[in-house]
C-alpha cells in the first residue's frame, strides 16, 4: 500500500503497533517493523537507560523504520528526549499531555511527531502545535482513556471533518476488517496495541497474554476516573476498586489503593489478582497468541479480503 502514512513513515502498510507500557520492548517494535509496519517502543515504562538500551537494540534488530512512544507525563521526560533525539530516532509519538512543549524541539532536530488525542479539541491543539500526524484513539481502547468517552467510530469521521494533517484511528482494531472500516470512516491509517499484546515479541508476562486471549466480551471496564480513566480486565484489584466506589471512596482514597507500580505488577510481573491489567474491549475479539509478523499479515489478508467483498456490495 501506498499512502500518506507509509509514505510519512517510510512503511509498508499503514499498520503502528501502539507503544504500551510493560509490552511494547526493541523485540516487539523491531518484529513489526521488520514485517512492513511502525514498531514502537513504550518508554513509558522505561527509565532513560533502558530506553537507551532497547533503541540501541532495536537498531540492531531492524534497519526498517521505528519510533518512540512518550508519555509527557513522565517525571524524566527531559533525560527520554535527548536520549531519542542523541540515538538518531526519527519518529516520536507523544501522548498525555501538551503537544507543544515537545514538538518544535524534535522537529528542529529531523523527528517526525505525531500526537495521541482522543477529541476533536486536543487534534486541533495538535495541529496547531505542528505535529506531523495525529492518532484518534477512541473509548474502547486499553490503558489511560480520553473523559469524553467517544467511541472510535464517532471519533474518527469527527477528527478527520476538522483537520488536514494524516489521521491515524486507534481504540478497537485488531483485525483487517476493523482497519478497513477505521479508513472508510477517513483514517490514513490504524494504531493497533491490544492485539500485540497478545504476541510473542510482546514484554509482557506470559500470564497476561494468556487472561487476554481467555477475554470474553464485556470483561473490560473504563474506572479510576478520578485520578486518570484507564481500561482495565476484572480482577481482585478491580473488585477492590469498585467495593471503594460504593463506600464512597475520595480521590486521595483510591490513590491509596492504587498504590505505586500496579501495572507493572500485573502486566509486567503476572500478579493476575493484585496487579492492574490494562486492555482494550477488543481482547474479546483476540484467541490466540502469535508471532508479530503473523499477526501483520492477518490483518493486511483480512483487511484486502474485506475491501473485495465492499467493493461488490
Amino acid at each position: 500500500m501506498t499512502n500518506k502514512i507509509t509514505q510519512l513513515f517510510g512503511i509498508q502498510y499503514p499498520i503502528i503497533q501502539a507503544g504500551m507500557v510493560w509490552a511494547s520492548g526493541w523485540r516487539l517494535a523491531s518484529a513489526v517493523s521488520n514485517a512492513g509496519g511502525l514498531g514502537l517502543l513504550g518508554a513509558g515504562s522505561m527509565y532513560p537507560e533502558v530506553l537507551q538500551e532497547h533503541i540501541e537494540k532495536c537498531k540492531k534488530a531492524t534497519d526498517k523504520p521505528f519510533g518512540v512512544n512518550v508519555p509527557m507525563l513522565y517525571p524524566d521526560i527531559d533525560r527520554l528526549m535527548q536520549i531519542i533525539v542523541d540515538s538518531g530516532v526519527k519518529i516520536v509519538f507523544t501522548s498525555a499531555g501538551n503537544p507543544k512543549t515537545w514538538t518544535s524541539f524534535l522537529k528542529e532536530k529531523g523527528v517526525t511527531v505525531v500526537h495521541v488525542v482522543s477529541s476533536v479539541k486536543f487534534a486541533l491543539k495538535a495541529q496547531e502545535a505542528g505535529v506531523d500526524a495525529i492518532v484518534a484513539e477512541g473509548f474502547e481502547a486499553g490503558g489511560h482513556n480520553g473523559r469524553d468517552e467517544t467511541t472510535t467510530m464517532v471519533l474518527i469521521p469527527s477528527v478527520k471533518e476538522k483537520i488536514t494533517i494524516p489521521l491515524i484511528a486507534a481504540g478497537g482494531i485488531a483485525t483487517g476488517r476493523a482497519m478497513l472500516a477505521a479508513m472508510i470512516l477517513g483514517a490514513d491509517g490504524v494504531q493497533v496495541g491490544s492485539r500485540f499484546v497478545a504476541s510473542q515479541e510482546a514484554s509482557s508476562h506470559e500470564l497476561f497474554k494468556q487472561r487476554v486471549v481467555n477475554a470474553q466480551e464485556g470483561d473490560t471496564h473504563l474506572t479510576l476516573k478520578e485520578l486518570a480513566p484507564v481500561r482495565l480486565l476484572k480482577n481482585k484489584f478491580y473488585q477492590d476498586v469498585q467495593e471503594a466506589y460504593a463506600k464512597g471512596a475520595s480521590a486521595e482514597e483510591l490513590k491509596i489503593l492504587l498504590g505505586r507500580a500496579r501495572a507493572k505488577k500485573g502486566m509486567f510481573e503476572g500478579d493476575m489478582e493484585e496487579g492492574e491489567l490494562e486492555i482494550g474491549q477488543v481482547s474479546g475479539l483476540i484467541h490466540e497468541i502469535k508471532p508479530a509478523e503473523a499477526i501483520v499479515q492477518d490483518i493486511m489478508k483480512e483487511f484486502n479480503l474485506a475491501k473485495k467483498e465492499v467493493q461488490g456490495l
